[in-house]
């Protein structure tokens, strides 16, 4: 079990009524500590209800977001990063910064091992875009590169 030291910070879950954010909202993202950080594993998120606008036309996009880490000492809390992507929804921005804005706001909270944010997004016009953005520290290199390569032959 989880002492109050360990839940220090997480906020949201929990809570009862809950602001969902209406506009871009990094400050929402909260974090926990990692209970097994000598322990390298996979966390994954699917996010199949993402929203956000395109900047030219504000109309709405629709994708589902798969982030995958490997976590460090901080680990996101999922409730905060449900109440984040929400914030997304009235964010005009094309699919490829979304992608990597999400990227660097997660590295910037938790500082893992590795990170990649991938968007699924909707065809517009009959073409479907599905930016991949990743990260890793010195150690994870080879598998940035790997995965970037596993994503041009559309491996996910």
């Amino acid at each position: 079990m989880r002492t109050e030291n360990e839940l220090e910070g997480v906020s949201s879950l929990g809570a009862a009524g809950v602001k969902y954010p209406t506009q871009y909202a990094p400050e929402v993202l909260e974090t926990f500590i990692n209970k097994h950080p000598d322990i390298e594993y996979l966390v994954t998120f699917t996010c199949p209800e993402f929203t956000s606008l395109c900047p030219k036309t504000g109309q709405p996009d629709f994708a589902k977001i798969l982030i995958n880490y490997i976590p460090r000492e901080r680990m996101v809390e999922s409730k905060s990063l449900k109440l984040y992507l929400f914030s997304f929804r009235n964010h005009g921005d094309f699919h490829e910064d979304c992608i990597n804005i999400i990227m660097k706001d997660l590295v910037k909270l938790m500082d893992p091992r590795y990170l990649e944010v991938i968007g699924l997004f909707t065809p517009r016009g009959g073409i479907s875009i599905y930016p991949f953005a990743n990260y890793g520290d010195a150690e994870h290199q080879d598998m940035v590169k790997q995965r970037m390569m596993a994503a041009f032959r559309n491996d996910f």
